[in-house]
């Protein structure tokens, strides 16, 4: 039952290292901080900070007092805010009373929070497929001074001429043709 009788195989949970998270930062009803703050895990915060703050999750509790900015990926106010809030989601609480513009990708309000200030939702940055654009002349060959970087690309040969899918008025949005 408790011998060593497995024979050295290892399961590949075994083999994970072991991350621990971590307890909340907090910072409680009679502290005032005067200063940014930066974190990689929480905080929560029901004291006062006069500053910016930067970390993964953010509570900020009813009592609590933030003048400054925040940027976060996760922020649940109930207390007050005077800044501008940057987050992927925001939750105001009954109890919040932000007076600042509110960058987010979803947003909660309920029922009797303040807020003064602008909403505007953030949409994330799609990147292109392909990063390379090809350039072609009127007659489908390379502008004068124009090098190939891609040897393996036959449309990018000078002498070559452009294939039907590369000709103008192409609607391929990757492929750019030179006037």
């Amino acid at each position: 039952m408790f011998s060593k009788s497995s024979k050295g195989s290892v399961s590949a949970v075994d083999s994970r290292p072991i991350v621990k998270q971590s307890p909340p930062s907090i910072i409680s009803a009679d502290l005032r901080i005067f200063g940014d703050i930066s974190s990689d895990g929480e905080i929560q915060i029901d004291g006062a900070v006069d500053g910016d703050i930067r970390t993964m999750t953010l509570l900020v509790g009813e009592g609590a007092h933030i003048k400054g900015e925040i940027v976060a990926e996760t922020v649940h106010v109930h207390g007050t805010v005077s800044g501008q809030i940057k987050s992927r989601s925001v939750n105001l609480a009954k109890t919040a009373h932000v007076v600042g513009d509110i960058l987010h990708e979803d947003l909660t309000i309920e029922t009797g929070a303040f807020l003064e200030g602008h909403c505007k939702r953030m949409t994330e940055k799609k990147e292109p497929v392909e990063g390379k654009i090809n350039v072609l002349g009127k007659d489908g060959t390379l502008p004068p001074g124009a090098k190939v970087t891609d040897p393996a690309d036959v449309s990018a040969q000078p002498e070559a001429s452009a294939p039907s899918s590369m000709a103008p008025g192409n609607d391929d949005p990757k492929k750019i043709v030179a006037s």
